[in-house]
């Protein structure tokens, strides 16, 4: 019985090798096996067959004559403009000077260079980017970075201080966050070396305790571009899932089912960057626990602001370690800490994480070398600065301006929904409110606003615009005034809303309609070109 069965099942190979020499035999074998091997790698890959179809399609329509240089010629048209922007800003210095400049000329240019363009933002017509500005905490974090300017803690031994003002903003910011004991961290240089670091932790945590060598991240298509770079520097692959469109946070039960044996990490955003929505982190821990997968919340944005809230009087979903299964979180404490440029925080449930995340060789022959963080040499003034105003502000003085931030900010949310024509999108949960509109092109009101002086940030897929409010947002009146352009310009957009929108504005609404991205990628990068622009010196 058992023989017939296997005569069955052999028939078909019996059939295919009758009268076949042996090393056609060989020859068969293997381009089956071969076959099957990159059948199943195809299929077991974590992008789409589509995402990948359209990749080589794209590539190839690029390599046509005439499709390569009408691209060429467009590129060219866009790198001109950018670098006659460039080029606006008076003479420029490419070759040292012979003689070294008096401190005095120094200090002259360096107000020159600090005057030139034109947005208002100390009178806050800017969404985020400067987050508060005093010019006696100004005069305070000057004089300790000038302290500090000289200290590096990559030599603990030399410079402990350093060392010690670290260990205490790490303490500190993860009590805030409702840290045990066992949480840890460290500083970094901003949110997406933060966020870098905490991919890199799990990457290596996947590969040396699961044995994970294709390690991929589970995200929502609104998590911060920081999580695509850092797949793109450490080998990951990002796997996006879908927001409900209504109230614009990820989709769990998609998310669930984009989990499999090559997940490392998942994300969820407190709050995310478009909308200023807030992810249910607690949903996602969950799943953190169910598949035994670290949980990361990117708080980069609101997270100086998010624990504040419950003391300023605001209800806010959980978020931060008090759940079971967050293991990480990043928070940016240039943003609403309101330190200089160029500090932030990642902090881990416990250590075992943040070993992971170190960077250890012990085989250099200059000696045993350890570094917890991208950089080998770190900017002690940065840490010094950071320390020195949270010392400053204290529990207190970050409640009262959390206050007035999310006050503004929910006025003009609520301010926003009473304008016919554009709609809010989602419930923000802290700073930040997005707007679009179903009646006419929302980038004709940014090019409104824009020429009254507003500087919005604009969004894609779909068109929207919004406003990341900041303490320069709460002086009297600017809330108000904002409100009263918006509804002013909607209302001149409504007499002709079918009108397209014209100049730079222009390049958002098209580049959403390019199926090609990997256009768009030049496009911009003759943008970040532009910003490194010098005049021909020869």
């Amino acid at each position: 019985m058992v023989q017939e069965h296997l005569k069955l099942l052999t028939a078909p190979v019996d059939r295919a090798f009758a009268g076949k020499a042996p090393w056609q035999i060989v020859a068969i074998t293997t381009s089956t096996v071969l076959g099957a091997i990159w059948l199943w790698e195809l299929l077991s890959e974590d992008e789409s067959l589509y995402s990948r179809f359209k990749r080589s399609f794209f590539k190839l329509a690029r390599r046509i004559p005439s499709v390569r240089q009408k691209i060429e010629t467009e590129i060219a048209k866009i790198n001109e403009g950018f670098t006659k922007d460039a080029a606006q800003y008076g003479q420029f210095t490419t070759v040292l000077p012979q003689d070294g400049l008096k401190q005095d000329q120094i200090l002259q240019k360096v107000d020159e260079y600090l005057a030139l363009g034109h947005y208002k933002w100390k009178e806050g017509f800017i969404s985020g980017a400067v987050y508060y500005f005093n010019p006696d905490l100004v005069k305070l974090v000057t004089e300790v970075y000038g302290k500090a300017s000289y200290t590096n803690p990559l030599h603990a031994d030399v410079f402990p201080g350093i060392c010690k003002m670290e260990a205490e903003v790490i303490r500190m910011t993860a009590t805030l966050f409702n840290g045990s004991a066992k949480a840890c961290g460290t500083m970094t240089t901003g949110g997406t070396e933060s966020i870098m670091m905490a991919c890199k932790a799990y990457r290596d945590y996947g590969r040396d305790v699961k044995g994970i060598t294709k390690p991929n991240i589970v995200l929502p298509v609104t998590a911060h571009t920081a999580f695509d770079k850092s797949a793109k520097y450490f080998g990951m692959f990002t796997k996006t899932v879908p927001i409900d469109p209504a109230t614009t946070e990820v989709d769990v039960k998609a998310m669930e089912r984009a989990i499999n044996r090559n997940t490392v990490m998942l994300v969820g955003s407190a709050p995310n960057y478009p909308y200023g929505t807030m992810d249910n982190i607690e949903a996602i821990a969950k799943l953190g626990k169910k598949y035994n997968i670290p949980v990361h919340v990117d708080a980069c944005l609101g997270g100086f602001l998010i624990i504040f809230m419950r003391r300023a009087g605001y209800e806010v979903k959980p978020f931060d370690f008090s759940l079971d299964g967050v293991t990480s979180i990043s928070a940016d404490t240039h943003k609403y800490g309101f330190t200089p440029k160029g500090s932030s925080v990642i902090l881990y449930s416990e250590k075992k994480y943040r070993h992971y995340q170190y960077t250890v060789t012990t085989d250099w022959p200059g000696g045993v070398y350890g570094s917890p963080t991208v950089n080998g040499s770190r900017a002690g003034g940065i840490i010094a600065a950071t320390w020195a105003t949270m010392m400053n502000f204290g529990l207190d003085g970050y409640v009262e301006a959390t206050k007035r931030i999310i006050d503004t900010a929910r006025y003009i949310e609520a301010q926003l929904r009473k304008v016919d024509s554009i709609y809010v999108f989602g419930t923000p949960a802290t700073s930040v409110v997005a707007i679009g509109s179903k009646d006419f092109d929302i980038f004709r009101l940014s090019a409104e606003l824009n020429s009254l002086g507003w500087n919005l940030n604009s969004l894609q897929f779909p068109s929207g615009i919004h406003i990341c409010v900041t303490y320069m947002h709460t002086q009297d009146g600017i809330a108000d005034k904002f409100v009263n352009d918006v509804r002013t310009k909607v209302a001149l957009v409504m007499k002709n809303p079918e009108k397209p929108v014209e100049g730079k504005m222009a390049i958002y609404g098209v580049a959403q309609a390019v199926p090609d991205r990997e256009v768009i990628g030049d496009f911009t990068k003759c943008f970040i070109d532009s910003m490194y622009y010098t005049p021909d010196s020869h």
